[in-house]
C-alpha cells in the first residue's frame, strides 16, 4: 500500500512539472491583426485640405438622348460590335454587398448594378445573361475605360465634371447620400464626432475627398474594398466608416451590430460609366433606362436589393442635346 501511494504522489508531481502554467501570467500579450493588403493610414489635419477646383461643366447628370425609333439609320458602330462579339464587357467588384457581390451559396455575382447591366444585355441581345464580368477596383475605372478593356462600368460609379473630362455617363440611374456607419452604442452620432477618430474609405473616391475637407482632424484609413473596410471596423481597427448609404446598406447587412448615423454629407449620382468616344452606345444605353424607369422594372430591382434605402424613387433623366 505504502509503495503504492509513493508512487501516486510521484506520478502527480511529474504532471504537475510538466504542465505549463497559463494562469500565473500578469501581462498577456494580444496579436494586433493585419491590416488588409494595401491599407495606408493619412494622419488627420488641423486645416481642411482645400476644395478641388470646381469645373464648370454645366448639369454633370446631363447625358445624350436616347435613339428613337425613327433615327435607327443612325450609325452605332460600338453596339454593333458588342452584338457582333456575342456578350456585354461589364466592370465591377465584388466587394459591394447588395450592389455587385459574390452569391456563396449560388457562386453568382449579384446585385444592384448586377441587374441594371443585365437590362442593358436583355436590350442587347434579348438575353439578360450575356454579360461577362470583370473585377474593376475603384481606383481602376477610369483606366478600364480609357484602355476600353470594358464596354461599360457599372459601379456605383459617381458623375462628376472632372470625370466627364476622361469618360461618358448615362444618365443616372441612383441617387445616395454619404453617411457614417459605425458600431451600435458607439459615441460617433455625427460628423462632429469624426474628430481625431479613425475612419475607413477607399481611395480615389468621391466620399474620400469630401471627408477630407469636411472632416480634416479625422485619421484616414484607405482600403482597396469596402468589404475591406467592414472587417477593419469588425475588429475594431477602425472608429467608422464613411461613404454612400447604397454601400452602407450592403455592410449593415452583414453585421446587426452596425448601424448608420448622422445626417448627408452630400449628395452622389450614379452613372454607368462609358469610353467617351462610344457616343452610340451612350444613348443605347440611356434607352435602357428610360425603359426600366417606365416599365417598373426599376423599382422592382430598387425593392429587391435596396428596400432599406426607403420608398424606390428613380432619378429622373437629364439631357444635355
Amino acid at each position: 500500500m505504502a509503495l503504492a501511494l509513493m508512487a501516486l504522489a510521484l506520478l502527480i508531481g511529474g504532471c504537475a512539472e510538466s504542465s505549463p502554467d497559463y494562469a500565473g501570467s500578469p501581462n498577456p500579450t494580444y496579436i494586433q491583426p493585419l491590416l488588409p493588403a494595401g491599407a495606408t493610414e493619412i494622419p488627420g489635419r488641423a486645416e481642411a485640405l482645400p476644395p478641388t477646383p470646381e469645373k464648370d461643366c454645366g448639369d454633370p447628370t446631363a447625358s445624350l438622348r436616347p435613339f428613337l425609333d425613327s433615327d435607327q439609320a443612325h450609325s452605332t458602330p460600338t453596339v454593333d460590335a458588342i452584338r457582333a462579339r456575342g456578350r456585354l464587357i461589364v466592370g465591377l467588384d465584388t466587394g459591394r454587398n447588395l450592389m455587385s457581390f459574390l452569391n456563396p451559396t449560388t457562386g453568382e455575382i449579384e446585385g444592384f448594378d448586377v441587374d441594371i447591366a443585365r437590362e442593358i444585355s436583355r436590350d442587347l441581345f434579348g438575353d439578360p445573361n450575356r454579360l461577362e464580368l470583370r473585377i474593376v477596383m475603384s481606383e481602376n475605372r477610369e483606366k478600364a475605360l480609357e484602355e476600353s478593356t470594358v464596354d461599360v462600368v457599372v459601379n456605383t460609379m459617381s458623375i462628376t465634371c472632372d470625370r466627364r473630362e476622361r469618360v461618358e455617363f448615362s444618365t443616372e440611374y441612383l441617387q445616395a447620400k454619404q453617411r457614417i456607419l459605425t458600431v451600435k452604442g458607439s459615441p460617433i452620432r455625427s460628423l462632429a464626432d469624426l474628430d481625431g477618430k479613425r475612419v475607413c474609405v477607399v481611395p480615389d473616391t468621391t466620399s474620400m475627398e469630401r471627408l477630407q475637407q469636411i472632416a480634416p482632424t479625422a485619421n484616414i484609413l484607405t482600403v482597396p474594398m469596402w468589404s475591406d473596410c467592414l472587417v477593419v471596423l469588425q475588429q475594431r481597427q477602425v472608429d467608422a466608416i464613411s461613404t454612400d448609404d447604397a454601400i452602407l446598406a450592403g455592410l449593415t447587412s452583414q453585421d446587426p451590430y452596425l448601424e448608420i448615423v448622422g445626417d448627408s454629407m452630400g449628395v452622389e449620382s450614379y452613372g454607368i460609366g462609358i469610353p467617351q468616344a462610344n457616343k452610340d452606345l451612350v444613348r443605347f444605353v440611356n434607352g435602357t433606362l428610360e425603359r426600366i424607369r417606365s416599365d417598373g422594372t426599376w423599382t422592382r430591382i430598387h425593392s429587391q436589393w435596396l428596400p432599406i434605402l426607403g420608398p424606390p424613387t428613380a432619378p429622373s433623366a437629364v439631357y444635355r442635346d
